[in-house]
C-alpha cells in the first residue's frame, strides 16, 4: 500500500517487537536524510542518532494529541538541539499531526511548515521556537515552572487537571552554552521533578569532536546542581524506556538521561564523524546507508505501511488521554466552579473584567517619582487583580521595584528554607511552595529570559522579569526568540541611562535602546513619567501579540501635570503632542523621550518667553508610533516643519528618521562616566539649556537659508 493512504492494515505481529521497533526508528533516520538530500542543506547526523530515544519517548512515554496540538495538559517536547529539526518533524507528520509528507519533502523550501529550525506558530506540534543551543533548554525550565505553578494553584484533592511533564532532547552543544547551565543549576535547586532531559552524547560537534573542546564530567556537574542522572546506551530501546520509566518516577529532582549515541548512525563512511553534522550525506553515501540499514536503497521517503501504522496509534491513544482529562475537567468545575473559571480564564490568556479599574492614578501631589517606583505601584495593584502575573528577577528585585508583594515565592515544597529565616528584603511575603508568584532567578539574565519565553508559550501565565537596562546584552538571544515566537512576556528594564550616575559607565546604557527597538515584533517603551508608566503597563499586559519591554528610570522624575499638558493616554499610539504653541504651526518641534521629556517641556517654556512656537512631543515607543495611520503620524509631525530636535540619553542612531535631514539629535556616541547623574546630564547636554540653545540654532541656519 501507498505510505501517502489514508488507511493502514495491522502490522505483521509476526514480526518481533524488536523488529517493529527498529522498522520505526529506521522510518525516522531515512526520513531525514531524505529530506536533507533533496534540500541540499541540513543536519541529518543528530537525527540518524537520536532516532531511537525519540521514537521511545514518542510512542511509551509522551501523553500528546496529535489531532489537538494546544490540548492544555499534554506532555511538552521541546528539541533543544534545534539542527536537528527532521527528527521533530518526521515525528509529528508520523504520529498523527497536520503535517503531510509532501511538507517534509519541502524541508527548508520558501514557504514551506519545515524550515530550517523549529518555529513555534509555524509548524503544528512545535512546542517552543530553537535552534541557538542552549536557548530550548532554557525555555524548557520554563515550561517546567508553568506546570508546576499551575498544578499547585489549582490542582485539588482528587481533581488532578494539571498533570504533565517536560521532555527535553539536548546535544553537547547545548549543556556547553552558559545558558543551559544557568537554567539547569535554578532548575535543581527548584526540584523541578516533571523536567526530564535526554542528553544526546554523540560526541561530535561542527568542527571538532569532544574530547578537543568538552571533556568535564556532565553528569557529576548535573548532581552537583540537584539532578537525578542516569546514564544508558542510547540507542538500546529498553535501556530507554527503562531510563525514561524512572525519571518520571522521580518527582523531587528534574532528571538527566545520558544517552551515549553515534552522529550519522549507519552511515559506513560518516558516522561518529563531523562531517555527518550539518551537511547532506550525498547521494552515494544516503543509498550505501540505506543498505547498511536494510532499506529499499532506490526509494525516497519511504514509509512502511507497518511502521505507520505503529506511529498513528497516537491518534486513538491521545484523544483517550484528552478524553479522560475532559471529564476530570467536567468533575473539577462540578465540584470548584470558581476555580474551573479561573483555571478556563488562565489559559485563554484572559484578563479578568475590570482589571484597568485597579491601575493607580498619579498627579502633581505626588511628587517627584522615578518611573521604577511608578511601575511598583503598578506591580502591586495588577497583582491583586491578575492572579496568573507572576514574574521575578536577576538578583534586583529591590532595585527594580518587582517584587509581588504578599504573593510568596515561588519555591519547591521541599525547599530547605523557612519563614523563620527568609529574606525580606524582596518583600514577597516567604516560601509559599510552588503557588508562590515571585521567582528568584538568581544572577541568571540570559537563564531568566529563556525561562520567561517558555513559560508564556506553555500557556496560563502572564510572566515578567527584570533587571538593569544595560544588563539586557546578557538576555539578547532570548530575547530575539521570544520576539520570534511573539512570546506574550514583559521585560523591565529599568537604570535606563547614564542619569543613575556614580556607579558609572558599566552600568549605564547607551546602545541598548536602538538595538532593541531595531529587533522585530519586540515593543520597547520609555515612559517620561509617572501617568506614562501606568499607561505603559495597561499596554503591555493588553498586548498579546509579542514581548514588550518597559525601559524606567532609577532617578526621581517630575509628575507631569496633566491637566495643563495632554493625557498620558497618548502613549498608546507610540508619540503623541504633549505641549503645543498658542494653536499656531509651531516653529520647532521637540521630540523626547522617558526623563528628557521633563528637559524638552522646561526648554518649551523658555522659547514660548522668547516668543518661539514650539512644540512637544512624547515618543515613548517608536513601533507603536510607526503603526499609526499616516494621518495621525503627520498630525503629530507635520511634514511642512523641518526644524526638529530629537533628545534622548542614549546613542542617536535611528532619530533621523523622525528629525529629518534638516533636524538635529541631541544623544550619545560615547559611554558614561562614574559622576552623580544630575552632572553628567548636564555636562553631556541634557539640559533645557542646550536644547533651547540647538533650536534657536536651528531656526537661525533655516532663516538664513
Amino acid at each position: 500500500m501507498n505510505q501517502r493512504s489514508a488507511t493502514h492494515p495491522e502490522p505483521d505481529m509476526r514480526a518481533s517487537s524488536e523488529a517493529r521497533d527498529q522498522l520505526c526508528i529506521n522510518t525516522i533516520r531515512m526520513l531525514s536524510i531524505d529530506a536533507v538530500q533533496k534540500a541540499d542543506s541540513g543536519h541529518p547526523g543528530m537525527p540518524m542518532g537520536a532516532a531511537t530515544m525519540a521514537y521511545v519517548l514518542w510512542t511509551r512515554h509522551l501523553r500528546h494529541n496529535p489531532k489537538n496540538p494546544a490540548w492544555p495538559d499534554r506532555d511538552r517536547f521541546v528539541l533543544s538541539a534545534g539542527h536537528g529539526s527532521m527528527l521533530l518533524y518526521g515525528l509529528l507528520f508520523l504520529t498523527g499531526y497536520d503535517l503531510a509528507l509532501d511538507d517534509i519533502e519541502q524541508f527548508r523550501q520558501w514557504n514551506s511548515r519545515t524550515p530550517g529550525h523549529p518555529e513555534h506558530g509555524l509548524t503544528p506540534g512545535v512546542e517552543v521556537t530553537t535552534g541557538p543551543l542552549g536557548q530550548g533548554f532554557g525555555n524548557s525550565v520554563g515550561l517546567a515552572i508553568a506546570e508546576r505553578w499551575l498544578a499547585a494553584t489549582f490542582n485539588r484533592p482528587d481533581h488532578d487537571v494539571v498533570d504533565h511533564c517536560t521532555y527535553v532532547i539536548a546535544s553537547d552543544g547545548d549543556l556547553m552554552e552558559g545558558v543551559a547551565s544557568e537554567a539547569a543549576s535554578l532548575a535543581g535547586t527548584l526540584k523541578l521533578g516533571r523536567l526530564i532531559v535526554l542528553y544526546d552524547a554523540n560526541r561530535i560537534t561542527l568542527s571538532a569532536t569532544t574530547n578537543v573542546t568538552f571533556t568535564e564530567d556532565v553528569g557529576r556537574r548535573f548532581e552537583a546542581y540537584g539532578w537525578h542522572v542516569q546514564r544508558i546506551d542510547g540507542l538500546d530501546p529498553a535501556a530507554v524506556d527503562a531510563a525514561l520509566a524512572l525519571a518520571r518516577a522521580d518527582e523531587d529532582r528534574p532528571s538527566l538521561i545520558i544517552a551515549r549515541t553515534h552522529i550519522g548512525y549507519g552511515s559506513p563512511h560518516k558516522q561518529d564523524t563531523w562531517h555527518a553534522h550539518g551537511e547532506p550525506l550525498g547521494a552515494e553515501e544516503v543509498r550505501l546507508t540505506k543498505r547498511a540499514l536494510g532499506w529499499p536503497e532506490d526509494r525516497a521517503f519511504y514509509v512502511p505501511d507497518d511502521a505507520l501504522h505503529m506511529f498513528r496509534r497516537s491518534v486513538a491513544a491521545g484523544a483517550e488521554l484528552e478524553k479522560a482529562w475532559r471529564q476530570r475537567i467536567d468533575a473539577y468545575r462540578t465540584a470548584h466552579s470558581d476555580m474551573a473559571d479561573r483555571f478556563a480564564r488562565a489559559l485563554s490568556g484572559e484578563l479578568p473584567a475590570g482589571w484597568e479599574s485597579r491601575l493607580p492614578a498619579f498627579t502633581t501631589a505626588d511628587g517627584d517619582m522615578a518611573t521604577r517606583d511608578a511601575g511598583g505601584k503598578v506591580l502591586d495593584a495588577l497583582a491583586s487583580v491578575v492572579p496568573n502575573l507572576i514574574g521575578g528577577s536577576a538578583d534586583l528585585d529591590p532595585s527594580t521595584r518587582s517584587a509581588l508583594k504578599g504573593c510568596g515565592d515561588f519555591e519547591s515544597p521541599q525547599a530547605e528554607t523557612n519563614a523563620t529565616d527568609w529574606p525580606t528584603q524582596g518583600a514577597a511575603g516567604g516560601p509559599w511552595g510552588y503557588e508562590g508568584r515571585n521567582v528568584h532567578y538568581g544572577l541568571r539574565e540570559h537563564a531568566m529570559a529563556a525561562i520567561l519565553t517558555g513559560a508564556a508559550l506553555h500557556g496560563g501565565l502572564l510572566p515578567f522579569g527584570a533587571t538593569f537596562l544595560a544588563f539586557s546584552d546578557y538576555m539578547r538571544p532570548a530575547i530575539r526568540l521570544a520576539a520570534l515566537s511573539r512570546a506574550r512576556v514583559t521585560y523591565i528594564w529599568t537604570h535606563d541611562s547614564i542619569a543613575l550616575g556614580e556607579d558609572g559607565p558599566t552600568h549605564q546604557p547607551v546602545e541598548q535602546l536602538a538595538g532593541l527597538r531595531a529587533m522585530p515584533n519586540l515593543i520597547v517603551m520609555r515612559p517620561s513619567d509617572a501617568t506614562e508608566t501606568v499607561e505603559a503597563w495597561r499596554v503591555a499586559l493588553a498586548h498579546a501579540a509579542g514581548p514588550v519591554g518597559l525601559v524606567l528610570t532609577r532617578q526621581k522624575l517630575p509628575v507631569i501635570d496633566r491637566k495643563k499638558y495632554s493625557p498620558a493616554s497618548g502613549l498608546a499610539r507610540g508619540a503623541y503632542v504633549l505641549a503645543d504653541g498658542d494653536g499656531s504651526a509651531p516653529q520647532v518641534i521637540l521630540i523626547a523621550t522617558g526623563s528628557e521629556v521633563s528637559i524638552a517641556l522646561e526648554a518649551h517654556e523658555r522659547l514660548a518667553r522668547d516668543g518661539i512656537r514650539s512644540r512637544v512631543v512624547s515618543m515613548p515607543c517608536w513601533k507603536l508610533f510607526d503603526a499609526q495611520p499616516q494621518s495621525y503620524r503627520d498630525a503629530v509631525l507635520p511634514p511642512g516643519v523641518s526644524a526638529r530636535v530629537s533628545i534622548e540619553a542614549a546613542s542617536p542612531f535611528g532619530w533621523e528618521r523622525y528629525v529629518g535631514r534638516e533636524g538635529a539629535i541631541i544623544g550619545l556616541n560615547r559611554f558614561g562616566a562614574s559622576a552623580p547623574g544630575p552632572t553628567l546630564m548636564r555636562e553631556l547636554g541634557f539640559s533645557p539649556e542646550h536644547l533651547v540653545e540647538t533650536a534657536k540654532a536651528m531656526l537661525k541656519k533655516g532663516a538664513a537659508s
